[in-house]
């Protein structure tokens, strides 16, 4: 598939919820939008875009789970910045955050897209959260919609109630 095919897909009838982690929100906030940039590129109507705010990286996953045993979104973008400081902490919680969100993800079926970054420096995670394609929420946003769109899946992933 070529890359950004995703603005040709038709995503009106997709429920899709974005898992923002307030921490380092100048940062995560800027990756939100550019989800929902990509979102709205192919169509997802901003009505079907559920928006759960929480405290911080560490959460995503469990926030990921009730999500989907709600039955209520095709797919899950986790948006979420963890910025090295002067301990090891940016390493627990980002290897935590991210097998957390892999584990939900392959145990439930849900699709679910890594919008959590990992930079070194403040400026590196405002590269990453820059406006454009470059983006790391509008790739992450992408990325869910092309798993969504995968012609290999003969009908959606999951059922959706309501």
């Amino acid at each position: 598939m070529k890359a950004n095919t995703f603005a040709k897909l038709d995503g009106k009838n997709w429920r899709l919820a974005i898992v923002q982690a307030r921490f380092n929100q100048v940062i995560t906030d800027k990756l939100a939008d550019g989800a929902r940039q990509a979102l709205k590129q192919a169509g997802v109507k901003p009505d079907k875009i559920g928006l759960f705010k929480i405290p911080g990286a560490f959460e995503i996953p469990l926030i990921c789970q009730k999500i989907s045993q709600t039955k209520a979104y095709h797919g899950i973008i986790t948006i979420g910045a963890v910025i090295k400081g002067q301990t090891a902490h940016f390493e627990y919680i980002s290897q935590a955050a991210i097998n957390g969100v892999m584990s939900v993800m392959l145990k439930t079926g849900l699709p679910i897209s890594l919008g959590i970054i990992t930079a070194y420096s403040l400026a590196q995670a405002k590269a990453r959260s820059g406006s454009g394609k470059t983006n790391k929420g509008y790739e992450a946003a992408s990325a869910l919609l092309e798993v969504l769109a995968n012609p290999i899946r003969k009908k959606p992933l999951t059922k959706i109630r309501g």
